[in-house]
């Protein structure tokens, strides 16, 4: 019997079974579930929504960087006192646009949306656990949260606007509220949406590592894990070790706007008037900040390249190429990660001595992510190519690991990165080997395991243009910053048409825009595709693309509970695709090796010389 015969008929067994569970209410189902899988959908809606408002602040300021003299009048039903009575965007606002999308992007989208959905659906599946080590602690993880977004968009409604200090939210503009509008009741809003954040963030990593660790099924050891599990692990480790130092330099930071203290403060003058505080430096809250500020590069980054190992393997038909490499460059990418931080500071005036460890710190780390990028493509190598949504844009993925990767060792050397730290070429090396990165990764997983979260298929041809359009578009848009940022081009400006210098750069900032909001757009056939498919599309296969991981046993519909019956037993690797002699060209986690030709044969050949052995020696006793 092949191995897809035994598994529809596993899989046609669990779909016969109902959940022994007592019916729940809608309340308890959907809203505040205990199931991981309907978690992973509330992280996942939650991001696309934050995403949304994210992209749209950055078409908006976008528009002022390549439109500077075109009139935003029309914005002014929505946006209200920000648009001046000229027509143009209020220059403290714009402030806070850029701080506001920050902040949306990389804690609210690509944390939470990315790995809170992605760890919270994939880990029980993939290791065979009924569910998380606690559903309440991970209940609590998503409505803190939750509660940590409302916060934030409640602040974009103040008379005062939203935080407006950089998404960094370095002082001592952010702690003293008399400093600027974006100073006030913003930015106290902020830090508190933030502790909320962490608090949900270190509730979610320790279900994780409590989980991986204990509740793996029978045979499901950790030299046969699936990367994406080994991925979103050491992504809970690293959150787990590095976000409360956020939140003790946000606590100190309201000690400093709120109860008097001088942590972050010394001889401020504001309006010529001297404030008291004495004895504090900014310059400390920069190394607390980026004590997690570089680890979160990785805790966004380290999920995506999880996902994107599974998809290139399942699509590539092949086995990954060096899997304990791979293991191995992720706990070299964690540890780094930690010990590298000072290379965001550089332009603080940090000792030359001590900047040249770091900058060296920070060109080891190229060495395990160039493993990755090289593992990747030995993989593609001469695979069978199955060219799905999901495999492009893993594809993508790794096109701006490696482009956005080589713009780092730049920026990693201490006297090239003081000319270009605040140029347009920071902004387009983050945004890719970050940003676009993970953000494709984040893509990537939503088409490839949308069948098993809503038991019906995505329109690939809506994927295809989906792809199409943004990998194009993310290029068009951050390959021109990189030129300007190395002509000198300053990021953070609200306008440059004040200085001739920049005049030779407009229709490049135009051209930029113009991809930018294109790029914008084009993210609205994804979420047309994404609701339609979730209630028109068509019904899922039980394993439409032929993967060997333990999730593709669960019903199409699977309960609170994952398996109706018996967890499946574990006997091979996750990434047994192609194997010489197999019938099927993938075989699954929990079929044992004695249902694969190989072993057969060498059972038979056991048997062959246990009967030569027996013979012979019934020959000698005749004699």
């Amino acid at each position: 019997m092949s191995v897809t015969d035994i598994q529809l008929q596993e899989n046609t067994a669990h779909d016969d079974h109902h959940d022994d569970h007592h019916e729940q209410s809608f309340i308890e189902k959907y809203i505040f579930s205990t199931d991981h899988k309907t978690i992973a959908k509330q992280f996942l809606i939650t991001g696309i929504f934050w995403a949304i408002i994210g992209g749209a602040f950055s078409v908006i300021f976008r528009l002022q960087l390549g439109f500077p003299d075109m009139t935003l009048e029309w914005l002014k039903p929505i946006l209200g006192k920000w648009i001046d009575e000229g027509g143009k965007l209020d220059q403290e606002f714009y402030l806070a646009l850029v701080t506001m999308h920050g902040t949306i992007m990389v804690f609210f989208v690509l944390t939470a949306g990315l790995s809170g959905t992605f760890s919270n659906f994939l880990i029980p599946l993939q290791i065979g656990a009924r569910d998380m080590a606690s559903g309440f602690m991970n209940m609590l993880s998503y409505w803190f949260f939750f509660l940590s977004s409302v916060i934030m968009f409640i602040s974009l409604f103040l008379e005062t606007g939203p935080a407006a200090g950089g998404w960094t939210i370095y002082p001592p503009l952010s702690a003293l509220p008399q400093a600027i509008q974006g100073s006030a009741g913003g930015m106290t809003l902020w830090l508190v949406s933030m502790v909320f954040f962490i608090a949900s963030t270190l509730l979610g990593g320790i279900n994780y590592i409590t989980t991986v660790i204990n509740m793996r099924t029978e045979g499901m050891s950790f030299s046969r894990l699936p990367l994406t599990i080994w991925a979103f692990f050491i992504t809970a480790v690293i959150g787990l070790l590095s976000f409360p130092v956020l939140f003790s330099a946000a606590l100190l930071l309201v000690f400093d706007r709120s109860l008097g203290t001088s942590f972050y403060l010394s001889e401020i003058f504001i309006g010529g008037e001297a404030l008291p505080n004495i004895g504090g430096s900014p310059i400390l809250y920069q190394h607390l900040f980026w004590f997690l500020g570089h680890p979160e590069v990785y805790i966004v980054l380290l999920p995506a390249l999880g996902i994107t190992s599974e998809i290139i393997s399942t699509n590539s038909r092949k086995p990954i190429f060096g899997y304990r490499a791979m293991i191995g460059s992720m706990l070299a990418i964690a540890f780094l990660s930690f010990i590298v931080w000072a290379h965001h500071m550089f332009v603080s005036g940090l000792n030359p001595f001590l900047g040249s460890i770091f900058m060296f710190l920070t060109l080891i780390i190229a060495v395990p992510s160039a493993v990755k990028a090289f593992n990747y493509i030995t993989t593609l190598w001469k695979g069978n190519i199955v060219f799905t949504p999901a495999m492009l844009f893993s594809i993508g993925l790794v096109s701006f690991f490696i482009s956005g990767g080589v713009t780092g060792i730049f920026l990693g050397n201490s006297a090239l990165d003081i000319n270009l730290h605040d140029t347009y070429f920071v902004v387009a090396h983050f945004h890719l080997v970050m940003g676009s990165a993970s953000f494709f990764g984040l893509l990537a997983g939503v088409y490839h395991w949308f069948p098993k979260m809503f038991g019906r298929m995505m329109d690939e041809k809506l994927g295809y243009i989906h792809f199409w359009v943004t990998f194009v578009g993310v290029y068009l848009v951050f390959f021109p910053l990189h030129y300007i940022g190395i002509a000198g081009f300053p990021r953070r400006y609200y306008a440059f048409t004040n200085f001739d210098a920049f005049s030779a750069f407009t229709d490049l900032n135009t051209f930029v825009s113009v991809a930018a909001i294109l790029t914008f757009g084009a993210q609205f056939i994804f979420i047309f595709n994404f609701f339609y498919s979730m209630f028109r599309g068509r019904k899922a296969p039980a394993n439409p693309w032929r993967s060997n991981t333990l999730e593709w046993t669960t019903p199409r519909n699977p309960g609170h509970g994952n398996w109706p019956g018996a967890i499946p037993k574990v006997y091979r690797w996750p990434y047994d695709y192609s194997k010489p002699g197999a019938e099927e060209d993938f075989i699954p986690q929990h079929i044992p090796l004695s249902q694969t030709p190989e072993s057969n044969l060498e059972e038979e050949n056991e048997l062959a010389k246990t009967e030569e052995v027996r013979e012979s020696k019934n020959v000698e006793d005749s004699h």
